[in-house]
């Protein structure tokens, strides 16, 4: 296997762990002790990897050369019935993918500033980190159950929207299945703006 490929798995583990831990952390401020108690609060990714979606999906990614690399690791659980506030959920769902649009500003930044003298290869390396957790912000908004997205967006749809939302979470793997494999490629345009925006480089 290539060397950059391991590399882009590590990084996308790391980022789908901090995208989870920070959804748990999030809960844990807002009085839902779940996570904490089932020792999720931890950026030890034995505790989170999904064999399926930290592993099996990247390889499969890279192999049929999707073009892009994204998973997931297991959901940190939360029990909406311990959060405090009217919005609870959404802050909660809102933590993972703006935990990842923050470790794509911090690096991407880097890529901005960086001194002329570091080497090119380290500069791919911080771009990876910066373009994998770009994918994991913008795949995660999707308003799909179970992404964030939907948890975000749901609260705020009025009671006539009901049935809309049923069929979405009745039928979420195959409306998932087609997103993925037939509009994903519409999103790719947004991804190379935000990398643009923040690194100042081509996409």
């Amino acid at each position: 296997m290539q060397l950059d490929v391991i590399f882009s798995i590590l990084i996308l583990i790391f980022s789908v762990v901090v995208h989870e831990v920070s959804h748990g952390f999030a809960a844990h401020y807002l009085g839902d002790p779940t996570a904490r108690l089932e020792g999720r609060l931890t950026l030890n990714p034995v505790h989170h990897l999904d064999p399926i979606g930290s592993f099996v999906v990247p390889l499969l990614l890279f192999f049929t050369s999707a073009g892009v690399m994204f998973g997931w690791a297991k959901p940190v659980p939360v029990n909406p019935y311990n959060l405090r506030g009217k919005y609870g959920e959404v802050i909660v769902a809102a933590a993972g993918p703006l935990s990842n649009l923050a470790l794509a500003l911090i690096f991407g930044l880097l890529v901005r500033f960086s001194p002329s003298f570091l080497p090119y290869s380290f500069m791919q390396l911080v771009a990876t980190i910066v373009v994998i957790n770009i994918v994991l912000a913008v795949f995660n908004l999707v308003p799909i159950p179970p992404l964030d997205g939907s948890k975000i967006l749901f609260p705020f749809l009025p009671y006539s929207a009901s049935s809309v939302k049923e069929f979405l979470a009745r039928y979420s793997f195959f409306i998932l299945l087609f997103f993925i494999i037939f509009l994903w490629q519409f999103m790719m345009p947004v991804i190379g703006f935000v990398f643009g925006l923040i690194t100042g480089i081509g996409f």
